[in-house]
This record gives structure tokens, C-alpha cells and sequence, in this order.
């Protein structure tokens, strides 16, 4: 039997994709949430590139740039992205949905993922992890013993981190005309 956090790891893209479909069909966006809305999502798209600018899966651990604040600022900068979208949407309950289905899903993730890590980087990320919090940052850089993994731009290529802005992208465009629908036909 496959664990919940390998179950959740599969599912979680094309649960992303469901949950976009809900969001867009019950979305009553405005003007206002959309601006709004799309700050903060900028801000998760900034996190999340910020991050893959570090990242070297496992061959390097990551403690630079963002994950010398959070063991996962991948997942961080998707939750404010998701954020962000739940409020261009202009549905408070949207946000109860998006919160639990990241809670449902991620958790997991992270802990099977930390798993995983510690077996590739034993002691070294166990250090890490007793000063780095899992989710929610730090106020301070963590000050590790070694400069490991500078940032490097072809990561950001490497692993396609460019898909979310596209995604983003093409969500706000959809929000937008979901917009312009309910003005059109007063609904």
C-alpha cells in the first residue's frame, strides 16, 4: 500500500488543476481583487523562483537564499500564490478550500520529502532542520558552516519553474474574463 504522502506527491498537479476549475467556475472576481490578488501571487511566483535559483536536488543541500529561511520555500511561495489567487477570486470560502486541500496534500509531501533527504544527507540536513523551520520563515538567515549552492539562473530553466509563472499567467487571464462575463451579462 502506497503511503499518504506518495499518494499525495502524485496527485497533487492534477488535484492543482481541478481545484483551478472550481476556483475559475465559482470566482466572482473585480477589479480590486484582481490587483490585489495579483501582488500577492507575484510575490509567491518571486518566492518560488528565488528558490529554484538555489536548488540542487540532491546533489547539494540547499541553505542559500530563501532556504536559509525555510526548509521549503518552494511550497511556501505556491501557498502565496494560491493565496493570492483565492483573493483575486473574491470568494472567502475559495480560501477555506485552498487551505485545506494544501494542508492535505503538502504536509505530507514535506514530511515524505524530508524522508527522503535525510537519508541523502544524514546528519548534514538534520543540523539543517533542528534551525530552519519546515513552512512558515524564519526572521533571521540561517547561518550555515559552509557557502554551499549560490544561486545559479539555468536552475530556474532546469526545472521548469517558468510553467508556474505561465500558469499564472493564464489563470489571471481566465479570472479576468470570467470578470468581464459577469459584468456583461449582470449576473
Amino acid at each position: 500500500m502506497a503511503k499518504v504522502g506518495t499518494r499525495s506527491q502524485r496527485w497533487r498537479i492534477p488535484l492543482g488543476f481541478l481545484l483551478a476549475t472550481v476556483f475559475i467556475v465559482f470566482a466572482r472576481p473585480t477589479n480590486l481583487t484582481l490587483i490585489i490578488g495579483f501582488a500577492i501571487a507575484l510575490l509567491g511566483l518571486l518566492i518560488r523562483a528565488w528558490a529554484s535559483l538555489h536548488i540542487r536536488k540532491n546533489s547539494v543541500l540547499a541553505v542559500t537564499g530563501p532556504y536559509s529561511f525555510t526548509r521549503n520555500p518552494l511550497y511556501l511561495g505556491s501557498f502565496i500564490l494560491g493565496l493570492g489567487v483565492c483573493v483575486a477570486a473574491g470568494r472567502w470560502w475559495l480560501a477555506l478550500i485552498f487551505a485545506l486541500a494544501f494542508l492535505s496534500i503538502y504536509l505530507p509531501v514535506m514530511r515524505v520529502e524530508e524522508g527522503e533527504v535525510t537519508k541523502i544527507f544524514g546528519n548534514e540536513f538534520k543540523q539543517y532542520a533542528e534551525n530552519v523551520p519546515l513552512f512558515f520563515p524564519r526572521l533571521t538567515p540561517y547561518k550555515h558552516n559552509k557557502e554551499k549552492g549560490s544561486f545559479d539562473f539555468g536552475l530556474y530553466l532546469r526545472y521548469r519553474e517558468y510553467q508556474a509563472a505561465i500558469g499564472t499567467i493564464v489563470l489571471w487571464f481566465l479570472l479576468i474574463a470570467r470578470m468581464f462575463f459577469f459584468e456583461w451579462y449582470k449576473i
